[in-house]
């Protein structure tokens, strides 16, 4: 009797579907050779695939086809992957190690790796025009990829960062008080979040160290390509407005417990397992959870994100399993 695969297993499967369509995206392109050869070490390096895995999984839940929401799979990776390539560089974080290699500017040089960014942000909006889906589904997916990554998103998300850390200061200063306290005066559900003026207008004043703060520059700088994957996974599958918004909460709330939990491997973690440098946020100064409220004040807060991320999935009943098991994955992970 056949048994329905486990969301490990579920997971390995699409996986190794993107893993395909993403060679075949760049192969044959008619670009100078040492373009390609920098494009292509960073993006087939494999990781973890978050986010084409989300845009496959939201088409699934809603009825979708998998074939139908590859191009945008993988549109998305190709954007994540730019991000983590300009991320890195000295002007960025610096760093020397992604994916358990050496980091794109290291093997390449500075110059060449940025060119490979802005190669991956063109082509991920190419593989979408060319993806043969419908004019209207396609210019929904373009609009809120080019929303999320853009300065209302990821790269406003990056310079709040940035101004972040030019003003660090211990946690007890910059509160007022206790990183216990600062938890508890900070934690509201995350729908509320999303549909607060001050969220949305976070950038609008000076940069103050609190968890409102840090929740905002999250927000936009991982949250916000991750809620993307959601809706246009929901897209390619013509998902009503109730499940793009279930999906969106969702996405907000993993993309908060997401960047936590990256926060908590940066100073428990292993490099060799990690497959970057650990210990990078404390020595640059980064303002993170757990120097902001502590480990375990952060683990609770993942949890607390992870339990709102899976209520936000009730409406999809059975299918909305993996979606489930994603999350708490995401909290757990070692890696």
């Amino acid at each position: 009797m056949n048994s329905e695969p486990t969301t490990e297993e579920h997971l390995r499967q699409l996986r190794e579907l993107v893993e395909r369509r993403l060679q075949q995206c760049v192969q044959g392109r008619e670009w100078p050779e040492r373009l390609a050869e920098a494009v292509n070490y960073s993006l087939l390096a494999g990781g973890k695939r978050l986010r084409p895995l989300l845009v496959l999984l939201s088409a699934e839940v809603c009825g979708g086809s998998i074939e139908d929401a590859l191009p945008a799979a993988c549109a998305i990776e190709m954007i994540h992957t730019y991000s983590l390539i300009h991320d890195d560089l000295p002007a960025m974080d610096d760093d020397d190690l992604r994916r358990g290699r050496p980091t794109c500017h290291k093997v390449y040089g500075e110059a060449l790796a940025i060119l490979a960014g802005d190669a991956l942000l063109t082509l991920s909006f190419e593989t979408l025009a060319a993806s043969g889906n419908s004019a209207q589904t396609i210019a929904a997916q373009v609009l809120a990829l080019a929303t999320a990554a853009g300065g209302g998103g990821m790269v406003g998300g990056q310079i709040l960062d940035l101004d972040a850390e030019k003003i660090i200061e211990k946690p007890e200063k910059a509160t007022g008080g206790s990183a216990e306290n600062s938890e508890e005066a900070n934690v509201v559900p995350v729908e509320a979040e999303m549909d607060s003026e001050s969220a949305r207008n976070c950038s609008s004043t000076p940069p103050v160290l609190s968890v409102e703060h840090l929740n905002c520059i999250h927000r936009m700088k991982t949250g916000a390509l991750i809620r993307a994957a959601l809706e246009i996974g929901a897209v390619s599958a013509g998902a009503d407005v109730n499940k793009v918004h279930s999906l969106r909460t969702y996405g907000q709330c993993i993309g908060l417990a997401f960047q936590i939990a990256d926060d908590l491997l940066d100073v428990t973690g292993d490099s060799s397992r990690l497959g970057k440098t650990a210990g990078r946020d404390e020595d640059l100064g980064k303002f993170t959870y757990p120097a902001l409220l502590g480990q375990e004040a952060s683990r609770n807060r993942a949890q607390a994100l992870v339990d709102e991320a899976c209520v936000s999935l009730q409406q999809f009943s059975a299918p909305g399993r993996h979606l489930q098991q994603l999350a708490k994955f995401i909290v757990e992970r070692d890696h």
